[in-house]
């Protein structure tokens, strides 16, 4: 069984790469999300074992200890981080997995999974930016205030990614990331393992 692939996306904190994720997951049926550990608590539209596993800190960091996490990292003050072993089982199956993880951990990835998609998702302002973080009603305003200051940070990294996708326009933007997808499946780096396997079996049956 092909292995799958691995896409692992980035933006700035309301940049829409959830919502980007969500609708990714309804429309291709091989996909899967590699859901991170976290602890920081629950929005009001998240659940455990769907959007994170929400975990304390003293699990996260008996996890981290035991070398469980492919990539972690502390972010806005709370710590995230990706099972090896969700992942690695996963594309082993052959399913494609998406992954949403900050910069940090993204680059911390690149460096165990080099053959992984990597993309920035990236707003088409700092003005909406702004705004979408202030629709959230969930942020006090230093916490605004931090996640504008990191954002600022955080997007000249985008040069760092295989792909930039501007999040402008919601269905536009998802099918930049359809796109995306269906042309690594087509890529020849990837097509030549199945390639050599088909010639090896004429080979064979030779």
């Amino acid at each position: 069984m092909p292995r799958g692939i691995c896409m692992i996306v980035s933006a700035p904190s309301g940049g829409g790469k959830s919502t980007l994720i969500r609708e990714m997951l309804q429309r291709f049926d091989n996909l899967r999300h590699s859901i991170s550990y976290t602890t920081r608590t629950p929005r009001l539209d998240e659940g455990d074992k769907n959007d994170y596993h929400f975990i304390d800190e003293a699990a996260f960091l008996q996890m981290q200890a035991a070398d469980e996490f492919l990539e972690w990292a502390e972010v806005h003050g709370r710590l995230y981080g990706t099972s090896r072993n969700d992942l690695d089982t996963l594309l082993a199956h052959g399913y494609d997995v998406i992954m949403d993880i900050d910069i940090q951990g993204a680059m911390q990835a690149k460096e165990q999974l080099a053959d992984a998609v990597y993309v920035f998702v990236m707003p088409p302002s700092m003005e909406i930016l702004e705004q979408r973080l202030r629709d959230r009603r969930s942020e006090t305003l230093a916490a605004l205030e931090r996640r504008l200051s990191n954002a600022l940070q955080e997007i000249p990294w985008y040069d760092r990614y295989d792909y930039v996708v501007i999040n402008d326009d919601l269905e536009t933007a998802i099918d930049r990331l359809r796109s995306i997808l269906i042309a690594e499946h087509l890529s020849t780096k990837r097509r030549a393992v199945h390639e050599q396997a088909m010639l090896c079996m004429k080979e064979t049956k030779r």
